[in-house]
């Protein structure tokens, strides 16, 4: 955890380029942040610990090779407690909040139903963040300083490689606890790809990426239990040569649990990601460009 003063004079997310893209690839990492305004933890009735179990920790470690290998990176420096990108801009819980919220406020999402909207009313394990409700006008200036720009920058991009390219692949990177309570643990797969259920990249593209964790030594499971969330859904759109995908992995591979340390297979695990990075960066362009229209061909 790094303790903050704001995130006006600290930047809330970053972009990582290469000096010439080379890939249509885009990786995105929105969770892993861990600067934490020190109001918002003041605000809050967790312990520096409790506050970051929705934390994606070292996920942007991991992945940030990739930025060797011609492809951006994406990544968000406020916590996922202080704000959720993965979620639509106002699905927002309105017992949180002193205030009324806007009228166009998605309040009955299943999402905001479980805590887990785009302020976040718990972390994991339903633990409740605030001490008491917070100013909606507070809500509000986190969603316009903060998600706004992020997924302006991600449209930005996205529209940059597909124009580049003809075709661009957003991979949503993430992870996940290595159990749940009440499942056997062992039962956790290491990796879980989600394209919601097939709508959000070709099927081509997501068996591809299994067959190469697989091919080192890894399970696989493709949207269960994660089919990704409102990034995956908002920007996959494979018909016009837009695909996203988001990669869960599991964090018993990677850190302790409890302290939040890398662990000593921390390397391992991203050496093995290069391998990873480079089988899906050698799909063919031209089976995720969108098909020619009749018309086109006629």
């Amino acid at each position: 955890m790094r303790v903050v003063a704001d995130f006006v004079t600290e930047a809330p997310f970053e972009l990582t380029a290469p000096a010439e893209q080379s890939q249509p690839f885009v990786f995105n990492s929105p969770h892993s942040g861990h600067a934490y305004p020190q109001a918002f933890l003041d605000a809050s009735r967790l312990d520096s610990h409790r506050i970051r179990l929705s934390e994606d920790a070292h996920v942007d470690r991991l992945f940030d090779h990739v930025v060797d290998r011609g492809a951006p990176l994406v990544r968000a420096h406020f916590p996922r407690a202080y704000l959720d990108v993965n979620r639509e801009p106002y699905e927002l819980d309105p017992k949180m909040f002193a205030g009324r919220l806007p009228s166009y406020a998605n309040i009955r999402s299943i999402r905001v139903a479980g805590g887990l909207g785009t302020i976040a009313r718990v972390v994991a394990e339903a633990e409740e963040i605030y001490h008491g409700p917070i100013a909606v006008e507070e809500a509000l200036d986190r969603i316009e300083a903060i998600y706004k720009p992020y997924h302006a920058l991600l449209r930005r991009i996205l529209a940059q490689t597909h124009v580049r390219f003809g075709a661009a692949v957003l991979i949503d990177c993430h992870s996940m606890p290595s159990n749940v309570r009440g499942q056997d643990p062992r039962t956790r797969a290491d990796f879980v790809l989600g394209d919601r259920y097939g709508t959000a990249a070709c099927r081509g593209l997501v068996e591809h990426a299994a067959d190469i964790l697989t091919d080192l030594g890894y399970s696989v499971a493709v949207n269960k239990p994660y089919a990704g969330g409102f990034i995956t859904e908002h920007y996959g759109r494979p018909a016009k040569g837009l695909h996203a995908i988001q990669i869960e992995v599991n964090r018993g591979l990677y850190m302790d649990e409890r302290t939040f340390a890398r662990a000593p297979s921390f390397e391992a695990l991203k050496a093995d990601l290069g391998q990873f990075l480079d089988g899906l960066m050698a799909f063919p362009v031209s089976a995720l460009a969108p098909a020619p229209s009749r018309l086109a061909a006629e």
